[in-house]
């Protein structure tokens, strides 16, 4: 049975309201009750919808600012060819085996940013290509290109490449970075592979110096999601300028878990200054104090006459050395440097580690208790082997990664980065990746206390060394 024509409407008058249903009733009352005054008509139905401006005032959008920002952005795939048998290459197995002799690839995806359109210049991190046989980015526009490596540096996670095509888009680099917590910023990047994403969010903390696993350290941590394959990617402020080169993320279950507000940039300055060290020379110099140190503990302080346990004392200045130059003595007690507070030697060695080489640095020093300012001028020390010693010609030298030294702050010695086939260090039995971390002239923390240990000219040479995890002599001749 169909209802009666007056209930549908009242029923469809319930669906806009009671002043609606109000209304349709007067309108079908008696002829006597219809001369009262009319009800006002019924109101058109609308879509609910967000205004597009508010007081004559167009709503905030990033979208104008990521239109211009997104084609800088690019995916970075990365593939390891390794070999299933170490026999894959000979011809008998490869003819028998042939399953077996096929190659494996492994991949991995990241994110890196133009950052130099002229030179195809593309800003990624180390940890991105570490050890990639073959590496290729895909452009914004759907574009894929091969990638030619020009260098990086391990204790920054800073990677740099060279793309070339025409029409590319460089995102402009913050002249003045300076952050504060508050300020806000957006993550660029492609999170999980999923293609390209922006998130947002604000800086949590600037100077972050605390993450595990990575080397020298001067963070910008944001609540912007960053996730695995956000790696290398943008962080920008909202002019649209690259204020950071997203690095990392942390979660108590493993990067793989996802973000939960804990995400680190490297900031663009110290960007700005690794990559114009690997587009001039493929590889990054930094300087030192020449000193070794120690913390100060509750002990020492008391001995030191210190109100509180903190600080760098310094144990030795190596001669030839810029705390020589400079006047530091052995004694002095640095509670700060650059205007940055120095609490253990953790912190002492990040700071050398950032600053550009032949930067003047101001220490300010307790000295006999009281307060002394001191200007240094980090210098480099020398790589090639012959600089320290005849006999190690052919090897190139390098103080410990950073990394290594995090994870285990007593490591001392230098590794051997590479050595010449056939040369004199070579037939003395060293081999590249070797660690040096005594002599029989002396122990020695870094290059610079290497350099001042040979420096007496010591007529035999035997160095300590550690090579896959095991420990021997070598008589250098």
């Amino acid at each position: 049975m169909r209802p009666a024509p007056t209930l549908l409407v009242l029923a469809a008058a319930a669906a806009f309201g009671g002043f609606a249903a109000t209304a349709i009733r007067d309108a079908m009352q008696s002829p006597a009750q219809a001369a009262e005054p009319a009800a006002p008509a019924l109101p058109v139905p609308t879509v609910a919808a967000l205004p597009t401006t508010v007081d004559g005032q167009a709503l905030p959008s990033l979208a104008p600012m990521l239109r211009r920002v997104t084609p800088s952005v690019v995916s970075v795939q990365a593939a390891q060819r390794r070999q299933v048998s170490p026999f894959g290459n000979d011809p008998f197995f490869r003819r028998m085996f042939p399953e077996l002799s096929q190659e494996r690839i492994a991949r991995s995806l990241g994110s890196g940013v133009i950052v130099d359109a002229g030179n195809g210049y593309v800003l990624t991190n180390h940890h991105v290509i570490e050890n990639a046989d073959e590496v290729s980015v895909t452009l914004a526009d759907g574009r894929t290109l091969e990638a030619e490596f020009i260098g990086s540096d391990p204790d920054t996670d800073v990677a740099l490449m060279r793309i070339e095509t025409r029409d590319l888009v460089a995102i402009p680099l913050a002249a003045d970075a300076r952050l504060e917590v508050g300020d806000f910023v957006v993550a660029v990047g492609n999170p999980f592979g999923v293609g390209q994403t922006v998130t947002s969010g604000i800086v949590s903390a600037v100077g972050r110096s605390n993450v595990p696993g990575v080397g020298f350290q001067n963070f910008i941590q944001t609540d912007a999601s960053i996730n695995p394959g956000n790696s290398g990617g943008a962080l920008v402020n909202l002019r649209g300028e690259l204020v950071g080169i997203n690095t990392a993320s942390f979660n108590p279950r493993g990067s793989m878990a996802g973000n939960i507000g804990l995400g680190f940039a490297i900031p663009v300055e110290l960007a700005r200054g690794v990559m114009q060290q690997l587009a001039s020379t493929g590889t990054v110099r930094r300087g030192t104090l020449g000193i070794d140190t120690q913390a100060v503990d509750a002990r020492l302080a008391a001995a030191l006459g210190l109100d509180e346990p903190r600080g760098v004392v310094v144990t030795r200045v190596h001669g030839d050395s810029a705390a020589a130059a400079a006047g530091l003595r052995t004694g002095d007690v640095i509670v700060s440097a650059g205007g940055q507070r120095m609490d253990d030697p953790v912190s002492l060695r990040n700071f050398q580690g950032l600053q550009p080489l032949d930067t003047p640095v101001v220490l300010e020093v307790l000295r006999d208790g009281a307060p002394v300012k001191v200007t240094a001028r980090l210098r480099a020390q020398p790589r090639d082997g012959a600089s320290y010693d005849e006999r190690l010609a052919g090897a190139t030298l390098a103080d410990l990664p950073e990394a290594v030294r995090r994870q285990n702050p007593n490591a001392r010695g230098v590794l051997v980065e590479k050595i010449e086939p056939g040369s004199r260090a070579f037939r003395n039995g060293l081999r590249e990746g070797d660690y040096i971390f005594a002599a029989n002239s002396g122990e020695f923390r870094d290059l610079a206390g290497f350099r001042d240990t040979l420096s007496d000219g010591t007529r035999q040479l035997v160095l300590r060394i550690s090579r896959g995890g095991r420990v021997g002599n070598l008589m250098m001749e």
